[in-house]
Parts: structure tokens; sequence; C-alpha cells
């Protein structure tokens, strides 16, 4: 692991947490790397988390800037790094990062398996995914009341109970169950 920071100059920021992402990356104008971290995340993730957004590092440097950033190049790089670290991870934690790593995801989100073992343990009352929320109960997502109105697909249509509008929740999508 230490080749992936040996040949970069890198700027580590460990952030508030972002709601929208859990890292980011992005090459600065003097040719160093910036990779920021949301500092509210377990160690394990953390660590996936940087993992991530190394490979975009060094699969830009490897292969070019004109790469997807989740394209092939990265996915062939991500799951080496994944691989080559296992070690670092808890052991019930190893086959899903080996599993996850055969077709590696732009979103850890995209991994039910990522999702419930990072998860796991956040017992705050009535939260839960959305996928346990029966059609036609009620819930709140980021203080907002939504009523679930069923399966669309692999997603569930829920309607905001004070604007009306309806949104795609994808099944891992953590809510708080109306009691």
């Amino acid at each position: 692991m230490k080749k992936w920071f040996s040949d970069y100059y890198i700027h580590i920021k460990i952030t508030r947490e972002r709601s929208s992402k859990l890292g980011d990356y992005r090459k600065l104008p003097d040719n160093s790397h910036e990779i920021t971290i949301n500092s509210t995340l377990s160690p394990q993730l953390f660590f996936f988390v940087l993992t991530h957004e190394l490979a975009h590092l060094i699969a830009f440097e490897k292969f070019g800037r004109r790469i997807s950033p989740h394209g092939n190049e990265w996915k062939t790089t991500f799951r080496e790094m994944l691989l080559e670290s296992l070690g670092v991870y808890e052991e019930e934690l190893k086959p899903i990062i080996t599993k996850f790593s055969r077709s590696p995801k732009a979103n850890f989100m995209a991994s039910p398996d990522l999702v419930k073992f990072f998860h796991a343990g956040n017992t705050e009352d009535n939260v839960c995914y959305i996928e346990e929320i029966e059609k036609g109960d009620f819930f709140v997502y980021q203080n907002q009341k939504y009523l679930q109105e069923g399966l669309i697909k692999k997603n569930y249509l829920c309607k905001n109970l004070v604007t009306g509008r309806k949104y795609s929740f994808k099944p891992l999508a953590r809510v708080e169950k109306c009691m």
C-alpha cells in the first residue's frame, strides 16, 4: 500500500459530514492531488473511501485524464487495490469486499451487502431502510414526511406530503419510520 502514496504529492483533507458524498478526488493546478473524506466515517469505511479516491488518482495518472471517472480503467485499478488491501478489513467484511471487487461500482450504496455491513450497529430509533417500509406507510426523510406508494422497477415511489411531489427512493435509503 506504500506504493499508493509514494509517487504522488497528496493533500488529504478530513471534512465535515456531507450527505451528498463520502469522499472526493481532484487534481490541483500545481499538479498535486487533493482527496477529501468525511470525518464521520467508521475506520473501515474511511479506508474503503480512501481506496476509492486513490484509485481515481492512480488511474488518471496511469491512463491519462481523458478516461471516464468510473470507467474500466478506474474499475480495474480499484479492484486491484481492494484485493491488495483485504488484510486491513475485519474478517466478516473480507468476503463482501471480495464480491464487490468483481465489479466495483462508483457508489458503495449500489452494494446492499456493503451498505448493510457499514450501517450495522447504527441503531437510531425508528431508522430503517425504505425497503422495510410497507406500501401505504408514512416515513420521514431529511425532515420531510412521505407516503410510500409502491415499487417501480427497483426503486420506491414516494409522495412528499407537504409539496405533493413524487420521488424515487433507492431500496437502501435510510429513513425514519412514523409510528
